[in-house]
């Protein structure tokens, strides 16, 4: 039993499946979804703040609410709580170990494309979570142009990672090609419980003082920040390995929590009367969407697998954070400042299906989008495996 729980990995088709169910319940219970690039762009106003600049003025803090600190808002306890169940998790299973890249370069790709994908997440109005796990089930129609313009800046972020400028000399270090044995530590587990025991008592502090949407915001995020780490969940690698290697099974687990989310997403607005959140569908959410895509493969992560391998000990997703956080603050400023609002938002809409082709029409069309985009996942798979089968023939 220990084994399977800590020792494993968990199957990703249970774990998105979950992750899409508890989503769906956050909703229901707050009204408010399940995101982290809103708070990294908050978390950048706050910095700036201490450095004495005054953000008041910029339109985009007023629009995502920069009221009082992360530690005050339900969205910054969902972040820290990931970050702090992905840890625990970590802990637990005894897989902690600090690890840094081979190549110094990869620490200035990875800055730069953390800052290109949140600056990109940002100017679409939200990162994979806000499309995929939010905006889709939401019945939100931004979400499906950013997801169409995500596998593109995927697809040539792919490209770009393959060049042998990006990669350069391969650099072995020494002992290289051998088994290493790791001594056992165990005192990370310890850690870990530890950890899962003072946090849950701060999570019991928040209800018992009536802090109950920082508590709702605190547990879920814990609960999510397992369920990425166990589940390996990284939409970088589910959309970056589909067209590399053919592999797809992140991909097809992705778009089955999708679909549960979608359906559970769908009762709790029919039976509770509940206005989905809608996001503005414009320029803004294609050229959004495609900065993403090529940041998150540029910086070999998104803002899910960032937390987990960040808390896993690997010293690159150090700079990613950064920079996820510094592009989604450049985009808070040229909001406004340098027109980006008026150049490639101002002309979009607000389109929700629901309200455009009734309740049947959303739920019917979302769960045949979804279909569609898993046939064309299998196609994908079985289209790269019989071309590498042909050129493995002639060779």
């Amino acid at each position: 039993m220990f084994q399977s729980v800590f020792q494993r990995h968990w199957n990703p088709y249970v774990v998105l499946i979950v992750a899409g169910l508890l989503s769906a319940l956050y909703f229901g219970l707050t009204s408010t979804v399940w995101a982290v690039t809103g708070e990294f762009t908050r978390l950048g106003g706050e910095i700036l703040q201490v450095f004495g600049v005054d953000v008041s003025g910029w339109e985009y803090y007023q629009m995502v609410k920069l009221d009082g600190s992360t530690w005050t808002r339900p969205d910054g306890w969902i972040v820290w709580g990931m970050f702090v169940g992905a840890l625990m998790m970590v802990l637990l299973s005894n897989s902690f170990k600090v690890r840094l890249p081979q190549q110094r370069r990869r620490y200035v790709q990875g800055f730069v494309g953390g800052i290109i994908a949140g600056f990109g997440a940002r100017l679409a109005l939200g990162c994979n979570l806000a499309a995929f796990f939010t905006g889709v089930p939401q019945f939100s129609f931004h979400s499906w142009i950013f997801i169409v313009a995500t596998g593109i800046g995927t697809f040539f972020g792919a490209k770009l990672t393959k060049m042998r400028w990006w990669k350069g000399k391969p650099s072995l270090a020494r002992g290289a090609g051998k088994p290493s044995v790791a001594k056992t530590r165990v005192i990370q587990p310890y850690v870990g419980g530890a950890i899962a025991l003072v946090y849950l008592g701060f999570v019991v502090y928040l209800f018992s003082t009536g802090q109950k949407l920082l508590g709702l915001g605190a547990l879920f995020g814990l609960a999510f920040g397992v369920l990425i780490e166990r589940g390996q969940i990284c939409f970088t690698s589910a959309f970056r390995d589909l067209f590399l290697v053919g592999r797809s099974l992140m991909t097809k687990a992705i778009i089955i929590g999708m679909t549960a989310s979608s359906v559970i997403t769908f009762v709790v607005i029919s039976v509770y009367d509940m206005t989905p959140i809608t996001q503005i569908a414009a320029l803004s959410t294609l050229v959004g969407g495609v900065l993403f895509g090529l940041g998150i493969v540029m910086a070999s992560g998104c803002e899910t697998g960032m937390m987990y391998r960040l808390m896993e000990g690997q010293v690159l997703f150090l700079p990613v954070f950064a920079g996820n956080v510094i592009g989604a603050t450049v985009l808070a400023y040229g909001w406004d400042n340098l027109g980006i609002y008026d150049v490639l938002v101002q002309g979009g809409d607000k389109i929700n299906l629901i309200a455009t082709l009734g309740p049947a029409g959303a739920i019917l069309s979302t769960l045949v989008m979804l279909g569609v985009l898993y046939a064309l996942t299998v196609y994908r798979e079985k289209s790269y495996h019989r071309n590498f089968e042909l050129k493995r023939g002639v060779a």
